[in-house]
């Protein structure tokens, strides 16, 4: 394949990446069969690293077809120009080119497809040697000249949520970014004053149907509200998670009392809620949880102990997951129940005689803090049951795992770009052995793959939306989306803190609280291995039913 520069023929591009979306589909189809046979003499969990190979495999798939989606559809509005090209070439290059050699599934841990007796198809191994050095320079050229856009290329969204892009990224600018970097080196909680400003906004409602006190926008629309909070500071962008995952809890389990009672004030921000799932030496095995919910006349009482409980002192409702039914030890006998709580305050975040709570120190994602939390006899009213009926919680946590899922990987496209966004600016600024650092070959490399990473991921979440907005059940693609963006953001920040030097190393610069922002996504909302078994059972799933 020939470089993208200006006067090369990008028809011919568009019509290489259409022709290798139809062989990667095969190669995907037969990885998964690949791997249902091996499974079928022995199991999932005996061949999880192949299996969490696969989950790769797909998720390179999918995602190089949904940037070959995006190319056409802006071919088709002319908006596919030098900049969008090379993204396109570098990303199918690159991708193509792991899809032959090996997928880096972590850093010490790289999947093979010759594990599973497989070869790249010719079509995308010719893709394979797009990603080379004059292309990436050229889009680093190209960066430099827009320096400070909101995002390397057209992202391919309609001009409404563009709109509410340039609303969330004026407000990320003025109101988050100067004193994001304070706020992370004090530890301190993100002001209140900036979650009023955000409800003004409609952050908190802004996929809460419009009848029950919300704007009722899709997921789409909350990919990028997000992705530009998050570009401001992780921690503000993942304030409207609290708000998000009790919403669909209560949207999609709770009663028409517990809708009226709870939405418009989640919607407002009057309610600050916060989700009181997980539990010390359970992590992501929820079917084990001890937290108990007793039956005590109408009222029901907590008892137990909650871990990493996200902005737990300064809220008002929570989400809590407890066994009531006696005898269970599994995901049957979990409830989930809207449990109010006084708010907190910064000297008290725990004012209530029955909530203990203390904080966890943490690297990164310190605006909200995290909290254990001892419930000894929370006394809540029959009110609080989420939808009236025990033994539900799990499954009613489940239908909210898309849209958080969705969400986490928004955040981290976020992230991603604010480590670029940095370390543009500091390549342009710096100069080194007489010429500026975005002249060197090697920091060009690093930031022309951190744009082609991050359009990749975008275009993976966005279709993810799509189909959430379309009511079509996407774990798996919510799940790839997720498993994709926490590894581009991870990358993105390590590379921009390689390209600051030492300065990178230095607390006083903000690269450095981007790192340790960008290393929570790969661990919570489902941590990559998990995430990756999860998207393995579901192909295999799908395989099986034809």
């Amino acid at each position: 394949m020939k470089d993208m520069v200006p006067g090369n023929d990008t028809a011919r591009l568009l019509a290489d990446v259409t022709a290798a979306v139809d062989a990667l589909a095969t190669l995907k189809s037969d990885a998964v069969a690949a791997l249902a046979a091996r499974v079928a003499e022995s199991s999932v969990d005996a061949e999880q690293y192949a299996a969490h190979g696969v989950a790769w495999v797909a998720t390179y798939v999918e995602a190089l077809t949904q940037m070959a989606d995006w190319a056409q559809r802006l071919g088709s509005d002319d908006l596919f120009g030098e900049m969008e090209a090379l993204l396109l070439q570098i990303a199918f290059g690159e991708y193509a080119a792991q899809l032959a050699g090996g997928i880096p599934m972590s850093q010490g841990e790289i999947f093979r497809i010759s594990e599973l007796g497989l070869e790249t198809p010719a079509s995308v191994a010719n893709l394979a040697r797009g990603n080379t050095a004059s292309a990436r320079a050229r889009l680093t050229d190209l960066m430099t000249e827009r320096e400070g856009i909101a995002s390397y290329g057209a992202t391919g969204l309609d001009e409404e949520f563009e709109m509410i892009r340039d609303q969330f990224r004026r407000f990320a600018n003025d109101r988050v970014i100067p004193h994001a970097h304070e706020w992370h080196l004090k530890d301190e909680l993100i002001p209140m004053s900036i979650i009023e400003e955000m409800s003004e906004l409609g952050v908190f409602g802004l996929t809460i149907p419009e009848e029950h006190g919300g704007f009722g926008f899709g997921k789409t629309a909350m990919c990028v509200v997000s992705e530009e909070l998050s570009r401001g500071y992780i921690g503000v962008g993942s304030l409207g998670t609290r708000s998000e995952i009790a919403a669909e809890l209560i949207l999609c389990g709770g009663t028409v009392e517990q809708k009226a009672e709870w939405l418009p004030k989640l919607a407002s921000g009057e309610t600050l809620p916060t989700a009181v799932f997980t539990e010390p030496n359970t992590g992501s095995d929820l079917g084990a949880l001890k937290t108990r919910g007793i039956k005590d006349g109408d009222d029901w009482i907590l008892r137990g102990n909650k871990t990493w409980i996200t902005h737990g002192g300064r809220t008002d409702l929570m989400t809590v997951l407890a066994r009531t039914v006696e005898g269970t030890d599994n995901y049957a006998g979990l409830s989930m129940f809207l449990a109010p709580k006084t708010r907190g305050t910064d000297e008290q975040p725990f004012p209530d005689a029955t909530i203990d709570g203390g904080e966890i120190e943490v690297l990164g994602y310190r605006g909200m803090k995290e909290y254990t939390l001892a419930l000894d006899d929370h006394r809540v009213g029959g009110e609080a049951l989420l939808g009236g009926e025990e033994g539900k919680g799990f499954r009613q946590l489940m239908q909210t795992f898309e849209s958080a899922r969705i969400q986490t990987a928004a955040r981290a496209i976020g992230v991603a770009q604010n480590a670029l966004d940095l370390s543009l600016r500091y390549a342009l600024d710096r100069t080194a052995f007489g010429a500026p650092l975005a002249t060197k070959p090697r920091v060009q490399s690093k930031l022309a793959m951190m744009a082609v990473e991050i359009m990749i991921a975008r275009q993976l979440t966005y279709f993810s939306a799509r189909e959430k907005d379309a009511d079509r059940r996407c774990d798996l693609e919510a799940g790839m989306a997720k498993l994709l963006g926490a590894r581009v953001a991870w990358a993105c920040a390590d590379n921009g803190v390689q390209i600051h030097g030492g300065n990178g190393f230095a607390m006083e610069y903000p690269i450095s609280r981007v790192l340790c922002d960008a290393r929570i996504l790969n661990i919570f909302e489902g941590a990559a291995e998990i995430q990756a078994h999860v998207v393995a059972r579901r192909l295999l799933d799908i395989a099986a039913k034809g």
